[in-house]
């Protein structure tokens, strides 16, 4: 590998094998632990959900499962290779300590990465869930279209909702495949209550998408997009609780679809109030931990609808 050199370049990282730089790679901008687990609850939460409705006994297999993990943890995998080609040229002048700009990895490295990843998933379809195939295909050539931001780059760029609202159209694909665990392997019609768990997906990734690019003032960065700086902070927070009741009101939807009972209301009410106390609190002053609290609630609050909508239901069914 030609070992870039900027200032921000680490001499020790320069030599080492491509294995360890994989692995530094993903400590930075894609941990496997931390996205693993949430992107495991994702799609435990899709199959239960699914099956729920349908009234289906059990669960799928778990050997299913488990390669219906590997297939959706490399697709969010696949979605940070290709942000690093679409976001390639900022980086380079704006955040010059990311791996790649620094010479950690090369996008050349990445793209060979994006396809044994792509190779790897066709393999598994085709031998274990060939009936999922067309839905896969959809998936991957959204997200192409993402990469190639749908030939309308610049247009995008000035137009953020445009640009976030069809970018996080690639979560509930996501799910769409994910859930055909259940109904696609066993020959039966998605239940209709599938699509809001796929409203909150999509919700989801909004929440969690300005939760992660609000910012104080002094830690804005130039060339650097967050929501706080092209809306104003109190604005950037508004919104986020906005985004954020909006889901609630899609969860409690698919509560009432599921039949889960009055308790559920309170359960998904009491995390709602928990998780926008950070913002409630950012609007009267904002501080650097509150913006970072701003990034982990959204993840907590991803986390804790997947868990409340599929998997613990789920979970009390399988315990005897």
């Amino acid at each position: 590998m030609d070992f870039k050199q900027n200032e921000f370049s680490k001499p020790e990282e320069k030599g080492k094998s491509l294995l360890w730089r994989f692995y530094n790679y993903q400590k930075e901008r894609f941990p496997l632990l931390g996205h693993g687990l949430l992107v495991a609850s994702f799609s435990f939460s899709a199959i239960a959900f699914s099956r729920i409705c349908r009234g289906a006994e059990g669960f799928v297999p778990w050997s299913t499962y488990g390669l219906g993990v590997f297939i959706t943890v490399s697709f969010f995998l696949l979605v940070r290779i290709f942000d690093e080609f679409k976001d390639a040229d900022d980086d380079a002048a704006y955040r010059k300590e990311l791996p790649v700009p620094r010479g950690l990895v090369s996008l050349r490295e990445l793209l060979i990465l994006g396809i044994i990843v792509v190779l790897a998933q066709l393999t598994v379809i085709l031998i274990f869930f060939p009936k999922l195939v067309f839905i896969w295909l959809i998936v991957l050539v959204y997200l192409c279209l993402m990469g190639k931001e749908f030939f309308v780059p610049e247009w995008l760029k000035k137009h953020q909702f445009w640009y976030v609202t069809s970018h996080m159209l690639i979560i509930p694909l996501i799910d769409i495949l994910a859930s055909g665990l259940d109904w696609a392997l066993e020959n039966a019609a998605p239940s209709a209550g599938l699509g809001l768990f796929f409203l909150v997906s999509y919700f989801n990734g909004i929440v969690l998408e300005i939760g992660r690019k609000i910012r104080t003032p002094e830690n804005e960065r130039t060339g650097v997009l967050t929501y706080s700086s092209m809306l104003g902070l109190k604005k950037a927070l508004v919104l986020w609780l906005v985004i954020l009741t909006v889901t609630l009101l899609c969860s409690l939807s698919a509560v009432y679809f599921a039949g889960y009972g009055a308790i559920a209301y309170f359960i998904f009410g009491g995390i709602f109030v928990l998780c926008s106390i950070p913002a409630w609190l950012s609007l009267n002053k904002i501080t650097e931990k509150r913006a970072k609290m701003m990034e982990y609630t959204s993840a907590l609050w991803t986390i804790l609808m997947y868990l409340s909508l599929g998997a613990i239901p789920m979970i009390q069914h399988l315990l005897p």
